[in-house]
């Protein structure tokens, strides 16, 4: 039995990176024997054992034969005759291929370290084209080290672009999906992920919504940049470079699914493009099996993002129905979100992304002026049901006047 450190923990401490999730691979062992050893079995599948001390995750060796549609129409074949090189010939990217024993000696068949050096993501073999789940999963290691010049090789971008083409990608499920997207938002440079997606065809078929921003453009007096598809990436790399939540950073990347149904002879305008997007945030919300906040909010910035940037020549009346369809008086950081995404959009317009955005204190003072109205003197006036209701929308009410008043003094 020979145990090897593999995949991510030798890719991040080549690259001086921390290291932390560690992953094993156990070479010439069978089931039979990490059992007697106090390895616990997890997954179906294929044989990955847990460590009965450390809880690490150690696999034996294996090969794998496609046999099916998709990221799970795999065979998996585990023995103790499986050598090391057959079990990393079977991995994504040449960086992720690489293995350390105990002394860090690297078994490196497929020149990992070299790619690494070269700032590359490449494929380890041909049967990468095998696995639809991948194309997501280079995008994201491409969106992960973009601040570290790494770049996708050529002949991936073409194995990416077949898989793209070849229909296999509407075989992945919404969760497996679902799990590179948000991690892939969560990476420091998000927008290239989106990026890679739409050089290789993938993001047309996966998100077509987002794809079909690009070359449309948009009023240049409020937009610098001009096309609503960089817009949307600006946007996105705004909110990774504020470490906005995941809820934030999905926001921004639909708020403006609406303007790519604009008719051409409409633009640059693009008039009701928050509610026309609804439907298309919506679809793609329910295509992924987003997280429901994550879903919420999108569908709320969309609507509302442009009140936002208005919001200090908003009415009263008007902020109030805004308050209302956060329910900022219970939901108090939903609506923190929604103005998070407000200035991410803001700043992302080329050239003004150090601009001030004054909405967001203006907005908070206008739901912390509603958020005091008390409804004790209420009750001990006698109102209840509905006729407490509207006593208590008429006093928030006059509290937002008296705030603008304020404000604009």
């Amino acid at each position: 039995m020979q145990i090897y450190k593999v995949g991510g923990a030798v890719r991040d401490r080549l690259l001086g990176k921390p290291v932390t999730d560690i992953d094993w691979v156990v070479i010439g062992a069978t089931t039979e024997e990490m059992l007697a050893k106090g390895f616990r079995p997890v997954g179906a599948d294929f044989p990955v054992f847990l460590h009965p001390k450390s809880g690490e995750e150690y696999a034996l060796a294996r090969t794998e034969r496609k046999s099916g549609r998709g990221y799970g129409g795999f065979t998996f074949h585990a023995s103790p005759e499986v050598t090391l090189e057959e079990d990393l010939i079977r991995r994504d990217l040449t960086i992720n291929a690489m293995a350390e024993d105990d002394q860090q000696n690297l078994t490196d068949p497929y020149h990992g370290q070299r790619d690494l050096e070269a700032r590359l993501l490449r494929h380890v073999s041909p049967a990468f084209a095998e696995d639809p789940l991948r194309v997501l999963r280079v995008a994201r290691f491409a969106a992960r080290y973009a601040g570290l010049d790494f770049t996708v090789a050529s002949e991936t971008l073409e194995l990416m672009r077949q898989l793209s083409e070849s229909g296999e990608l509407e075989a992945l499920t919404a969760e497996r999906s679902w799990k590179e997207i948000s991690r892939a938002l969560m990476e420091d440079q998000p927008q290239v992920f989106i990026e890679v997606l739409r050089e290789c065809g993938a993001l047309k078929v996966l998100m077509p919504e987002v794809d079909a921003l690009f070359g449309v453009p948009q009023p240049e007096a409020h937009h610098p940049e001009i096309d609503t598809g960089a817009h949307t990436l600006s946007v996105l790399e705004q909110a990774a470079r504020h470490k906005q939540p995941l809820t934030v950073r999905w926001a921004c990347l639909l708020h403006d699914l609406g303007k790519g149904l604009t008719p051409k002879e409409e633009w640059p305008r693009h008039i009701a493009h928050e509610h026309k997007g609804l439907k298309l945030i919506k679809a793609v919300n329910e295509r992924f099996k987003a997280p429901k906040d994550c879903q919420e909010l999108a569908l709320l910035v969309g609507e509302y993002h442009t009140h936002g940037h208005r919001a200090l020549e908003l009415k009263p009346s008007t902020l109030l129905e805004l308050l209302q369809s956060f329910d900022v008086y219970r939901r108090p950081q939903r609506f923190e979100e929604f103005i998070a995404a407000c200035e991410m959009d803001a700043r992302g317009r080329k050239g003004l992304e150090q601009r001030s955005y004054p909405q967001a204190d203006y907005l908070r003072g206008a739901a912390n002026a509603a958020r005091t109205v008390a409804v004790q003197p209420l009750l001990e006036k006698g109102f209840k049901g509905l006729e407490l209701g509207e006593a208590i929308k008429r006093e928030r009410l006059k509290a937002l006047k008296a705030y603008k008043e304020a404000a604009s003094a």
